[in-house]
């Protein structure tokens, strides 16, 4: 389509942060023309711009995240708010065509249950399948992973290595009221999600810091999976960069809530001595 409104977005002057957005969300859109210049051409064209320039431009833009790891944490985060079909569908699609296989986008989903609950995951594997249906030449057979035995053993070292000291005070809260529920984080958590093929534990992590930082109600986990995420090799740059990226997708406020929370996680290693997972035990200056 050659729509003149569609290229006449960007105000003379600009900084290039048009043209920027425009080439990523092409990316991830699959696209020349993206569909939102022209659905939002004839009420908000300066939504349309915005909405370019700055997911895009300055944030998709920034290093510290490949775009398959932005779609998977964008697409973690709308499955857990629930309130955003439309957009989760396209950012299914975009996931696909920046590189995500249709296995690890399943398991991402899968893996929100634990956070946002089943209907959420529900949901999105609704909105998932037609996505890939919809996709000419996409044929995708799932595989089933049965559950096995063991599942509280597997699930207490899963934890331990994940979420370390950090998971375990969690597990000790909760005996001297729920121990049931501190049994079922084990198992279904960890024995059961956390152990499942097609995502690596560093993206487990970083999903779910996307998730906890986007639902806005979950600080004390949020702290316990930034602690996560530098234990499975994740970095302070990576858990900055996806909080960050959470301000397009559940506001400022949100993603201001996870970075205090993250520079109290980084303060607390500090304090500790800890190594961070990728080996280097970072001065927290960088966040």
């Amino acid at each position: 389509m050659n729509d003149s409104r569609n290229t006449a977005t960007a105000p003379a002057g600009h900084d290039g942060r048009f043209e920027r957005g425009l080439e990523i969300l092409r990316q991830v859109s699959g696209v020349q023309q993206p569909a939102v210049l022209e659905s939002l051409a004839t009420i908000a064209p300066d939504l349309a711009r915005l909405t370019v320039e700055f997911p895009y431009g300055d944030v998709y833009a920034r290093p510290g995240l490949t775009l398959a790891q932005r779609q998977l944490a964008t697409v973690a985060a709308l499955t857990a708010l629930g309130n955003a079909a439309p957009q989760l569908r396209f950012h299914l699609d975009g996931a696909l065509n920046v590189g995500c296989t249709p296995a690890e986008i399943v398991e991402v989903l899968i893996h929100t249950c634990g956070y946002a609950g089943f209907p959420a995951a529900l949901n999105g594997i609704t909105v998932a399948r037609e996505v890939f249906q919809a996709r000419a030449g996409l044929d995708f057979r799932p595989t089933v992973t049965p559950s096995g035995e063991d599942r509280f053993a597997r699930g207490s070292a899963a934890l331990s290595a994940i979420d370390g000291r950090a998971g375990e005070l969690v597990i000790a809260s909760l005996r001297d009221i729920a121990p049931d529920l501190a049994r079922y984080i084990i198992e279904f958590g960890f024995g059961d999600i956390y152990a499942r093929p097609a995502l690596d534990l560093r993206t487990r992590e970083l999903v779910t810091v996307a998730m906890c930082t986007a639902l806005g109600t979950a600080g004390p986990q949020l702290r316990v999976h930034l602690h996560g995420l530098l234990n499975t090799g994740g970095t302070r740059e990576e858990a900055v960069e996806v909080i960050t990226q959470m301000a397009v997708y559940a506001g400022f406020p949100a993603a201001l809530n996870g970075i205090t929370a993250a520079r109290e996680v980084f303060a607390a290693r500090d304090a500790d001595g800890e190594r961070d997972g990728d080996g280097e035990r970072d001065s927290g200056g960088d966040a």
